[in-house]
């Protein structure tokens, strides 16, 4: 991604200080005129006019008829032109998706231009257990990012932080090896983390002795770390009785879960509510998809909300387009959902969800600097995303033709690289 105009680029650890806009902090409440500081990355003060000073030598930026809010997070997302796990097995955690994603992949520029700065890029659902997830950063440089690694979120052992995906209902349900009903489906999953667990109990064994050890099982460690809390799991899930499934499992072996679509979370809230599962939902204002979710409400979110449980939207990219997720919140909304907790479901709720809401989800002095800039208020139709700033630093300008080829599309939109032919160029969209 090229540098945006000169006069919004960050020079070193100077100040910047956005002043006069509608601010959204999240933790907090709204104000008309507010003041936002970033410095190295990470925001150094938030707050109205009259309690935030702009600091000596820092550059001003007018935002007065704007509005900034926290960059937003999706727990579910498939860009990246992703392949994880293949047809031989309906489990196979081993699979890691970060081999397979491709940057340049146009969906990283939509997902900037909708004012998405953090992703939990996921295999398909498919399968049982498909593979590890990895939590990401849209943090483009100027000549745009080069591999995975630079997009990619470590943590404090500079592994790659990601969860476990896993599913049921339909979608795994086909012919041998994989299974036919759910009854079997529940049985495999069971099966396999019992193996993880006789796999953990021979390393504790073990002692740290290398020759007692057991020999190393791709497929059982990740098993194993979703059962010391380590990963968490996100669960497809659609049908009452498939997410009741879920929440048996994950009580036996003890993994942390996300819920991920629930369409008919609204018949068991309480349930859930009751097992402190998280959910993370998906609302579409058209009919259609999969015979599994034809219960899938709007006000879903609302129903979620009044039984306690803590509730996140995503994308699903291409299910949703990254570029309008805004549509999410503000459905739910309309649906009857408050207006502060569906904000939260695109900013500090997911971002809960993938533990990272130490760092985002939330204007707050300390976390680092992912904001989105908007033309209006988020939950209106009408408003659109003008700038998207990661980690202190712009990533997406509205303003820009570039960038705004990949908000609104048109030709050559969906272009991830231009071909080196001679009569060829702009031919690919």
């Amino acid at each position: 991604m090229t540098v945006l105009s000169a006069s919004f680029v960050a020079r070193g650890d100077e100040p910047i200080a956005f002043v006069g806009a509608h601010l959204v902090p999240i933790a907090g409440a709204e104000c008309e005129r507010g003041v936002l500081v970033v410095q190295d990355g990470r925001i150094a003060a938030v707050g109205p006019e009259s309690t935030v000073s702009v600091p000596a030598g820092a550059r001003r930026i007018d935002a007065a008829g704007k509005w900034i809010m926290p960059g937003l997070v999706c727990t579910h997302s498939h860009v990246g032109d992703i392949g994880g796990a293949d047809g031989s097995h309906p489990i196979q955690p081993g699979v890691r998706i970060h081999d397979s994603i491709d940057i340049r992949d146009p969906g990283f520029r939509r997902a900037v231009a909708g004012g998405l700065t953090t992703l939990n890029i996921m295999p398909g659902s498919g399968h049982l257990i498909s593979g590890q997830t990895i939590y990401v950063k849209l943090r483009f440089a100027a000549e745009g990012p080069r591999t995975i690694d630079d997009l990619m979120i470590v943590g404090s052992d500079d592994r790659p932080l990601g969860g476990l995906k896993m599913a049921n209902g339909t979608n795994s349900m086909r012919s041998s090896p994989f299974p036919g009903t759910r009854g079997k489906s529940a049985f495999l999953v069971r099966e396999a983390f019992i193996r993880a667990k006789e796999y953990q109990l021979k390393i504790e064994r073990a002692g740290g002795d290398a020759a007692k050890l057991p020999p190393r099982d791709l497929n059982l460690e990740p098993l194993v770390e979703a059962m010391q809390g380590k990963r968490r799991v996100h669960h497809h899930t659609h049908r009452h009785d498939d997410i009741m499934t879920v929440l048996r499992l994950a009580e036996e072996f003890g993994f942390r879960v996300v819920l991920h679509h629930v369409s008919e979370g609204w018949r068991v809230a309480e349930e859930i509510a009751r097992a402190k599962a998280p959910c993370s939902i998906i609302l579409v204002d058209s009919p259609g998809g999969k015979v599994e979710a034809r219960y899938l409400m709007l006000d879903n979110g609302r129903a979620l909300e009044e039984a306690g449980v803590r509730t996140a939207f995503h994308t699903d990219d291409y299910i949703t387009d990254s570029r309008v997720f805004l549509r999410m919140p503000a459905l739910a909304v309309r649906a009857g959902m408050s207006r502060g907790k569906a904000l939260e479901g695109v900013t500090l709720a997911p971002a809960e969800m993938l533990d990272l809401a130490d760092r985002v989800g939330s204007l707050e002095p300390g976390k680092d600097a992912d904001f989105v800039i908007l033309d209006g208020d988020p939950l209106s139709v009408y408003t659109k995303v003008l700038e998207t700033w990661v980690e202190g630093k712009p990533v997406f300008d509205r303003s820009r033709p570039e960038d705004r080829l990949y908000a609104e599309g048109g030709f050559g939109a969906g272009r991830a690289r231009r071909p080196y032919l001679c009569c060829a160029e702009d031919q690919n969209q």
